[in-house]
């Protein structure tokens, strides 16, 4: 009887131990309210393979908010990371690949690069006495264009020794998971047993209180920006690692999941306050999120909102926090360091992580994602839902989908290869019958898409190949032969002679470097015809009319315009105004039904239309017949053509 006293006694002592771990950590109670969620609202999330996903898809983002701890505990802020992360990263693969430079220099240099913009930051925050806000975001400007210089947009294949740091050991224990962990545990001690962290609390807490301690305020600063660098640094190689390539565009917006995984994870913006083991709930937290959302088929839309609402909540909370403790008195009732106040932030994070939960199951159960019902499942990943051309390729796959009684799950890449290899893994933890990917990028889809050969799934690739792993189709428009056809109307129309100029797509995608190229090659055939200006606007209408608008001012004797899709064209015909369809024709890409109008209404003279739905549509009949195991041809051709006004009303 004492020794079940003592069992009983023992088993109370450790569920006592468990509540008062929850209660004293708000974002551990929030992560375990949306683990429990989604595993009861997802059977597939609550296996090894999907929570070791998870872990990896948590571990970029982790590194990166594990430096940004250090700046915001020390009350300052760092929006440039992601872009130092792609500059660290283009520097090790071009070092590396194009300069012949051992590798083991090469990570080095990286590291260095790293820091190098770090310590610029920090002597900005210091010694030039710009607000943090505004030297980050100058510092995110300056290393993602020095990115794009050094690899000219284009990816750069990342050194196979290098690589080994995105796969995994053993088989199954992700590389990233490992280098997250130690990364945090470095953060932790920094943070709690050196100079430097209790410098960065005492700043963040009072700086010129620090000032007048005797600390050496602007180098200290200057430190912990160098810090966030290194950091930065760091994840750029692990990113660049899972991908195979240093992607010059890569890690774009990561800046503010890193400071959002701070956030949620208990630090206030204020500063002062910050560890990193709730950093690195708060990046597990968006990491569960974004997963359980892709499992759950909850629309790419309705995935942005949750994830904001996430974000809304952390800073709320925050701003909740701090005003509690703005007074002894509030301090005390909140229980600024009391269990009472520590309560109340666990039943904050708690009532908050509930009602994601329950937003996100709602938008589950009204939305369906794209379900048919069917016992046929298949994931299609988009490279972005931002353009029309891709919602139509979504739209021509939904609905044949729907006519084949097939249950198909989208999503939304939003132009970031590291966002869909996540997605792909995700499909394949997921069991997926067969994958559909319209690739951001043809190499850095290839470990994922390799992944999931591994497992047995097959991949249809739509619109854009994949390199280095196995299709079971591609269903793609030819991008090279329809620049060539563009180039060949353009040239015509201008009888053969004038001044041209080439709206280029976002930096480093293949359709924007396959479609260039095709243009290049037929333009060369006529001698009278000189490209005067080639500029990205990133494939999209705003950015065309601004660019365009600015070609005008060095080039307004332009005689032609060639857009590398329809969007871009769009913009070009608006800062042409009156001249566009009379003394210069523009010519775009995609016939899109806005280009096709613009083509009837005179505006626009040309566009190579490629069939969005037809290409949506085939790769989902395909996707079906891969999943039955049939035998399919290695390629399938969508025709393109030149649509012009004589031959507008056969596509409108």
């Amino acid at each position: 009887m004492a020794t079940d006293t003592l069992k009983n006694t023992k088993g109370a002592g450790g569920a006592s131990a468990i509540r008062r771990v929850l209660l004293d950590n708000g974002a551990l109670s929030a992560l375990v309210v949306l683990v429990v969620a989604m595993s009861l609202l997802s059977g597939d999330f609550l296996t090894t393979q999907n929570l070791l996903n998870v872990g990896v898809q948590a571990a970029v983002t982790a590194i990166l908010a594990f430096g940004v701890t250090f700046v915001i505990v020390s009350a300052g802020i760092d929006l440039s990371v992601g872009s130092v992360a792609a500059l660290s990263a283009t520097v090790l693969a071009w070092a590396a690949t194009s300069e012949g430079v051992p590798v083991v220099l090469a990570v080095v240099l990286a590291v260095v690069t790293g820091v190098a913009c770090g310590l610029v930051n920090g002597a900005l925050v210091s010694y030039g006495k710009l607000p943090p806000f505004i030297a980050t975001l100058a510092m995110l400007s300056v290393g993602r264009g020095l990115s794009l210089v050094i690899s000219q947009g284009s990816p750069i294949p990342f050194p196979d020794s290098v690589s080994h740091l995105g796969e995994t050991l053993g088989g199954w224990l992700p590389v990233p998971v490992l280098v997250m962990v130690v990364m945090g545990l470095i953060t932790a001690v920094i943070l709690n047993r050196s100079y430097l962290g209790r410098s960065m609390y005492a700043i963040g807490g009072n700086e010129e209180a620090a000032r007048l301690s005797g600390l050496r305020v602007r180098r200290q600063k200057v430190a912990v920006y160098a810090l966030s660098g290194l950091f930065a640094a760091v994840a750029g190689i692990v990113l660049a690692s899972r991908l195979s390539s240093a992607q010059p565009q890569a890690a774009q917006g990561y800046e503010l999941d890193a400071i959002a995984a701070v956030v949620i994870g208990g630090a206030s913006l204020s500063g002062g306050v910050g560890k990193a083991s709730g950093t690195l709930i708060g990046a597990l937290i968006l990491a569960v999120l974004r997963n359980g959302l892709n499992l759950l088929s909850v629309s790419a839309f309705w995935q942005q909102v949750v994830i904001g609402v996430v974000i809304a909540l952390a800073v709320l909370l925050d701003t909740v926090r701090r005003r509690a403790g703005s007074t002894p008195a509030a301090n005390e009732a909140s229980g600024g360091g009391g269990s009472g106040g520590k309560r109340a932030r666990t039943v904050q994070y708690t009532v908050a992580a509930v009602l994601v939960a329950a937003i996100l199951g709602g938008i589950s159960l009204w939305n369906g994602g794209s379900s048919a019902g069917g016992t046929t499942k298949l994931g299609l990943s988009v490279s972005t839902l931002n353009n029309p051309f891709f919602v139509q390729l979504k739209e021509g796959a939904q609905a044949e989908a729907k006519a084949k009684g097939v249950e198909l799950t989208v999503t939304d890449a939003q132009n970031d290869a590291s966002q869909q290899a996540n997605q792909i893994q995700n499909f394949t933890s997921e069991g997926m019958s067969a994958v559909i990917i319209n690739p951001v990028d043809s190499d850095a889809s290839g470990p994922s898409v390799r992944a999931a050969n591994k497992a047995d799934i097959p991949v249809v690739a739509a619109d854009r190949g994949v390199n280095k792993a196995d299709l079971a189709t591609l269903v793609a428009s030819d991008n090279v032969a329809g620049g060539r056809q563009a180039a060949q109307a353009l040239a015509e129309k201008l009888g053969g002679k004038g001044k041209v100029v080439v709206l280029q797509g976002t930096a480093g995608t293949s359709a924007s470097r396959e479609r260039g190229q095709g243009f290049t090659e037929g333009i060369k055939t006529y001698p009278g015809i000189q490209v005067v200006a080639r500029q990205p606007a990133d494939f999209d209408r705003t950015k065309g009319l601004d660019v365009m608008t600015n070609l005008l001012q060095a080039h307004g004797d332009v005689n032609g315009v060639f857009a590398e899709n329809d969007e871009m064209a769009l913009g070009a015909v608006k800062a042409l105004g009156a001249r566009a369809g009379t003394s210069v024709p523009v010519v775009g890409f995609d016939g899109t039904p806005d280009g096709l109008k613009a083509i009837e209404a005179g505006t626009l003279y040309a566009s190579v239309a490629q069939q969005p739905k037809e290409l949506g549509r085939l790769a989902v009949l395909n996707a079906i017949g891969a999943a039955d195991g049939e035998k399919l041809s290695a390629e399938v051709k969508v025709p393109v053509k030149v649509v012009t006004a004589e031959n507008v009303a056969d596509f409108s």
